[in-house]
């Protein structure tokens, strides 16, 4: 049976999803069980629409296939090249902030973090007046190429992008065999566990080492974009508490801010406001910007939910940055009792929100992010 391989790596990636020793109740072990089926058709994807020889840019994450803290402002492409090959990168800049190329020397794992070997933005592209752009490259070795395409406004116009190999453009892969799907199967088997395992792994290295409730200052992101700061930390709160997350407003062309779940994956936001970028939020007259993190709702514009989640991530994200950011840039954070936020926040009155407007604000949500899936 060709699908065996998968068969098996599925029920072997239950196992771990259903034994993770963070799961406290059933809807953890729901929410595990939702991520598992978006990993299963991710990794499906990318085995059997994949062709080594004939490239194209795939995406493996996303609102129904999420992993690795996925951002909710980006769109996440790739593919993976091979030594020796000249590649063409053609496309057309959209109206979104940032565009970001990383080539990485390998895959990430349980025990391994790839090298960045190539960070740059479409700064460094020659871009011509209509949008497009070309970029030729030939790697030194094999890599796996990752394109984000970042909203700082999720009313921006996304742009295209595609990748040729020169020396096969014009050519079609061989009929398929027994051989290739077996091959596809067993592929798709040994990454999802690997993407499973993984993305269990990865917070305990950057995140669960921190002191809870608090949020480091910002710095480069470990082996991530050539511009881009992270802050970072995980929350533990009581359903009767929250968390006032405070910051300056920022010149850097992109903010994000994102709750994530204990998964290592973004909780919904599509439905609910999980994530607040530098458009989304709202700033005081002081210029700050306050975000108020907790279960209950505090009835304020920058409200982000934590819905149901008493643990889980925490992550700002600054991009296209033209200057080193410093403690003073980041993040303060205060945990209080959800009824003494309305007292806590300076301006709490203009950060007051209707139900009707609050509906409003997800509605919005619900539709941009379908604008950006069918753009």
């Amino acid at each position: 049976m060709y699908s065996q391989p998968l068969i098996d790596a599925i029920a072997e990636a239950e196992h771990l999803v259903a034994t993770a020793p963070f799961i406290e109740s059933e809807a953890d072990l729901l929410e595990g069980l939702q991520y598992l089926a978006g990993c299963v058709a991710a990794c499906t994807h990318l085995a059997f629409d994949y062709d080594r020889d004939h490239p194209f840019m795939q995406s493996g994450t996303g609102p129904f296939t999420k992993m690795g803290l996925d951002n909710p402002d980006a769109l996440y492409f790739g593919t993976r090249v091979q030594a020796g090959r000249e590649y063409v990168v053609t496309g057309k800049r959209g109206t979104t902030t940032d565009l970001a190329f990383q080539m990485l020397g390998g895959e990430y794992t349980d025990d391994n973090v790839p090298d960045s070997q190539a960070a740059f933005d479409d700064r460094e592209l020659d871009v011509a007046e209509d949008g497009t752009y070309e970029w030729r490259f030939t790697p030194k070795s094999p890599s796996q190429l990752v394109v984000r395409e970042v909203y700082n406004d999720w009313s921006a116009q996304r742009g295209y992008i595609s990748i040729t190999r020169t020396d096969t453009a014009g050519t079609a892969p061989p009929p398929l065999s027994k051989a290739t799907i077996e091959k596809r199967y067993a592929v798709a088997g040994k990454q999802l566990v690997q993407r499973v395992k993984t993305w269990l792994q990865f917070p305990q290295w950057f995140y669960n080492t921190l002191p809870v409730n608090t949020m480091v200052a910002p710095r480069l992101t470990p082996g991530g974009l050539a511009t881009q700061y992270s802050s970072v930390g995980h929350f533990d709160l009581a359903p009767n508490q929250a968390m006032i997350i405070t910051l300056p407003v920022s010149e850097a062309p992109y903010l994000g801010f994102q709750l994530g779940s204990l998964w290592y994956i973004s909780l919904d936001y599509i439905n609910h406001q999980t994530s607040l970028n530098g458009t989304q939020a709202q700033a005081d007259p002081d210029d700050q910007i306050r975000i108020v993190v907790s279960d209950a709702n505090p009835g304020v514009t920058n409200w982000c939910e934590t819905l149901g989640h008493r643990k889980g991530y925490l992550q700002f994200r600054w991009q296209r940055l033209s200057r080193a950011l410093t403690e003073a840039d980041g993040p303060t954070v205060e945990v209080l009792d959800v009824d003494k936020v309305a007292d806590a926040l300076p301006y709490y009155d203009s950060n007051k929100i209707s139900d009707d407007d609050w509906r409003a604000r997800i509605a919005l949500r619900q539709q941009q992010i379908q604008n950006r899936m069918v753009g």
